[in-house]
């Protein structure tokens, strides 16, 4: 476990060095090897997904080159295809996000190699419920169980084919966001039966990858599921509304984690608060870890919000 006095000399060591690519930063920390200063990220809607992929790329890019993040975390807010009937009579797609693989490859085009960036996908359970809603997936999983778990193979299905197409162009990894695995939406039980099948076939079609994350979202996150035995060199989750100290994902979790902001105040967070917040985590993380807000900081923040974080860092 990292001290507070050995996290400070590390750095003063590295001081003199030459300041590391995003990608080195990236690749040195989910090695468990030293950095010159701690990688971090965040990321917010764009509210882009009825232009053209290429839009979203600019965007993309944009983003990273202002606030000169270490990761890129794509956001993936392009709709799932819908079955000309009801919708959970679903086939499994070949393409579903078209749009979202041409924004790929620019952003690939962009980074020219020197960042890494990750596909963000949405677990097949939430990719049902934007098909229809909440109450209606609850209430097929009640009425026809069989049903429910036919879409969400199709679903998963075809997500493991967009996973294997974003990694052919240029993707480290996919960044599964996972907001059914907790208290008040499903239990234990039903989280395995209607959801771990299709999430860990989502994930195996980019186990080669090197930076596969799972994003656990939520405040009452069953985190003991996935401490072992998940096809990812990440765990991102709010340490914050969780609750649960990074120190006990560490005892449990031998890959990187990535966290630490409180993502629900993060825009109104001093720089001392963000210095504060920041150490705290990369103490109890060690070496392998990635600063970030535990879930997307909200699409209004501002630049001069978003660059206090910058400065703390990076200054």
């Amino acid at each position: 476990m990292t001290t507070r006095r050995g996290f400070l000399l590390s750095f003063s060591a590295l001081a003199c060095r030459r300041a590391m690519t995003p990608r080195e930063r990236v690749d040195r920390a989910l090695a468990g090897r030293d950095v010159d200063r701690t990688p971090f990220t965040f990321w917010y809607h764009f509210g882009l997904e009825k232009e053209p992929g290429e839009r979203h790329a600019e965007a993309t890019l944009a983003f990273h080159r202002k606030f000169s993040t270490d990761l890129v975390k794509v956001m993936s807010d392009y709709p799932y295809p819908r079955p000309a009937g009801a919708w959970y009579e679903l086939r499994e797609e070949s393409n579903p996000f078209p749009e979202q693989i041409r924004a790929l490859e620019r952003i690939r085009e962009g980074l020219a190699g020197r960042a890494h960036f990750i596909e963000t996908i949405f677990n097949p359970w939430n990719v049902a419920e934007k098909l229809s809603s909440k109450e209606a997936v609850r209430q097929l999983k009640q009425d026809r169980p069989q049903a429910l778990l036919d879409a969400l193979e199709a679903i998963a299905r075809s997500e493991a084919n967009h996973a294997r197409r974003a990694l052919e162009a240029g993707a480290s990894g996919i960044f599964l966001a996972i907001a059914n695995a907790e208290a008040g939406v499903l239990t234990r039980e039903e989280y395995r039966k209607f959801s771990e099948p299709f999430d860990r076939m989502v994930l195996e079609a980019a186990r080669q990858a090197p930076l596969n994350t799972l994003h656990l979202h939520g405040t009452q996150v069953y985190l003991d599921l996935f401490y072992t035995g998940w096809p990812v060199a990440v765990l991102h989750y709010d340490a914050h509304g969780t609750g649960v100290a990074i120190r006990d994902v560490r005892n449990q979790f031998r890959g990187t984690i990535m966290g630490g902001l409180d993502h629900n105040r993060v825009r109104a967070l001093s720089e001392q608060e963000i210095r504060e917040q920041w150490r705290s985590a990369a103490e109890q993380a060690g070496k392998r870890f990635i600063l970030a807000p535990g879930c997307s900081v909200s699409d209004e923040s501002t630049d001069e919000e978003l660059m206090r974080i910058v400065r703390v860092v990076t200054g």
